[in-house]
């Protein structure tokens, strides 16, 4: 629409076309549109643009400041299309679906957008820099995707040829990799992947190649968004690229690979150190890349601050206090189970005790602790590093994951031999894993001995306190999640209504819910006479346990969380 522009800008007498020539020679040197470049310039001002092409093209134009938009509608269209055809939806009527643009003679972008969501487009003019605000607004971090778009340009025809015959081969040659991972679009465009997911807080990246594209995903708050589709024809380069960051073998497509990237990050002016850990698998259309962010800054060691009800956390420090005995901690993967343990470190952590850690991987580096990475390659598991602690005077040992029966059984024996053993397992609540170390062939006796408490915890996400409002629900609806008749007249839950801060999902940040099982005489004589996982829990219940769906709607009824996310994480 350059050349167009420029014309009618002149017969409109808002430029000469001696500025026209200037603003062509500043577009050709520095790139961008027209209009900015005019307005780089100073010949113009944003509002002549958009009322020209108003003007001209009988096409309503709109203030977008002022304007709210329905969720719903944004969800209509990707941020990645929004970025590209620099749009933004606006409301939708019946079959018919109203944009606003900055270019309404572009009927590639309402063909495509016609096409995705099947609906009628009705075009409206709004200013590039309020597009770019509501795109910021609307879909967040805009700036990542005006970088995506800047990147996908540099991806010229000439620039991926090489790239796109490498992707269609099925013996790729390695130079062929090597050369497309250092492509100077493809360092760009894998920068502003780990970037992108830096600036939106994201715990995990996942890169899924499939028949005719690729997806990238982003883990935010426990819940995973697709956020871009680069080409298929850059799926090679993209995961050579991130297998020479994490010193992998690109020439190796037929194993599972596990690598590390550590980056340092300048943000607001300081530098971060970023580590991410890498791993790779072999799917039917490429290898699927999975990314764990690992940032310090995210590490919370505060005991008080990780969402623990004060009854259950002095029963948890009480615990760990103690001189010998074992402490576990049980949940999903993406719990927060490493974060509990790295928090119970950090309160022990003082100049008289020696702390040893076996871990699968040393997820954060902490000072006057002694961290073991496993290596199961050359026989460093679980059970080999225990053994080896043993022989090295501790006071506290942390074991990364109890897995198997040698692992536990030399644990429990750590245990009751003077020392403090913390540990995790995989299981739901914490009465079934009294269960679970006897699936594993422990002795009662042991179990009933040495394990001093079990803490089963899950994440739930947190409403954003920048849209938080009251939700009214009916009385039943409260009774079923778990509410008492006497609690429900007072109980009060929240949600979220969404906004630009939490990227309208409503939601902003996690909190743990925890289900603390303190191991006393009671419990010990259930344990040895071999008690269901269900007795344990009436009589763990009983003496004021809080179950995981109780400690939810404790933290649903004060507005921390809301009621679908308690539901979502826990069962009566």
């Amino acid at each position: 629409m350059s050349s167009r522009l420029g014309e009618i800008l002149i017969k409109e007498s808002l430029i000469t076309s001696e500025q026209l020539r200037q603003a062509l020679e500043h577009q050709k040197s520095s790139g961008g549109r027209l209009g900015t470049c005019l307005m780089k310039l100073g010949f113009i001002s944003e509002d002549e643009i958009t009322g020209v092409l108003s003007r001209q093209y009988g096409v309503p134009s709109i203030n977008l400041k002022f304007y709210e938009v329905d969720a719903a509608v944004i969800k209509l269209i990707p941020q990645d299309t929004a970025v590209r055809y620099q749009i933004v939806p606006l409301s939708r009527v019946g079959s018919t679906l109203t944009i606003a643009m900055t270019d309404p003679t572009n009927v590639f972008a309402m063909d495509d957008i016609k096409f995705m969501t099947g609906f009628n487009v009705e075009p409206v003019v709004a200013s590039e820099t309020a597009i770019a605000e509501a795109i910021s607004k609307f879909y967040g971090e805009a700036e990542s995707g005006e970088e995506l778009d800047k990147v996908m340009k540099d991806l010229s025809a000439e620039d991926s040829a090489d790239l796109e015959l490498a992707a269609e081969e099925q013996e790729t040659n390695l130079a062929d990799l090597e050369r497309a991972a250092e492509e100077a679009p493809i360092i760009k465009l894998v920068n502003l992947i780990l970037t992108d997911a830096v600036k939106r807080g994201a715990s995990d990246i996942h890169i899924e190649p499939y028949e005719k594209d690729v997806r990238v995903r982003l883990r935010i708050d426990g819940i995973l968004q697709s956020v871009m589709t680069p080409p298929l024809k850059l799926r090679d380069a993209i995961t050579s690229r991130i297998k020479i960051m994490a010193k992998l073998d690109i020439s190796e497509k037929r194993l599972p690979q596990d690598g590390r990237i550590m980056i340092k990050y300048r943000k607001d002016g300081k530098i971060k150190d970023l580590d991410f850990r890498v791993s790779t698998i072999p799917t039917l259309y490429g290898e699927k890349i999975v990314m764990r962010l690992l940032d310090k800054e995210n590490l919370r060691l505060d005991m008080t601050k990780l969402g623990f009800e004060q009854e259950s956390l002095t029963k948890f420090e009480r615990a760990i206090l103690r001189p010998y005995g074992m402490v576990l901690v049980t949940g999903p993967t993406g719990s927060g189970k490493t974060n509990t343990l790295y928090s119970s470190i950090a309160r022990l952590n003082t100049q008289e005790t020696n702390i040893m850690t076996a871990e699968d991987p040393v997820e954060f580096q902490l000072a006057g602790v002694n961290q073991v990475q496993m290596k199961d390659q050359i026989g460093l598991n679980f059970a080999a590093a225990l053994r080896a602690f043993l022989r090295q005077d501790p006071n506290i040992i942390l074991v990364g994951e109890i897995r198997d029966f040698e692992t536990a059984e030399i644990a429990v024996k750590a245990a009751l031999t003077g020392h403090l053993v913390l540990s995790t397992l995989h299981t739901n609540d914490a009465p079934s894993t009294i269960s679970r170390l006897m699936n594993m062939g422990i002795e009662p006796f042991l179990v009933a001995t040495s394990v001093n408490l079990i803490c089963a915890q899950r994440l739930v996400r947190k409403i954003c306190v920048n849209c938080k409002e009251p939700l009214e629900v009916p009385e039943q609806t409260l009774l079923d999640a778990g509410f008492t008749p006497e609690e429900t007249p007072t109980t009060k839950v929240y949600i979220g209504k969404g906004c630009g801060t939490c990227n309208r999902t409503g939601y902003k940040g996690r909190v743990g819910l925890y289900e603390v099982m303190e191991i006393n005489d009671e419990l010990r004589e259930l344990i040895l006479v071999g008690a269901s996982a269900l007795e344990l829990k009436k009589k763990a219940i009983d003496q004021g346990m809080l179950t995981l769906r109780k400690s939810g709607l404790t933290k649903a009824a004060i507005g921390a969380t809301t009621l679908e996310e308690v539901i979502r994480e826990t069962v009566l």
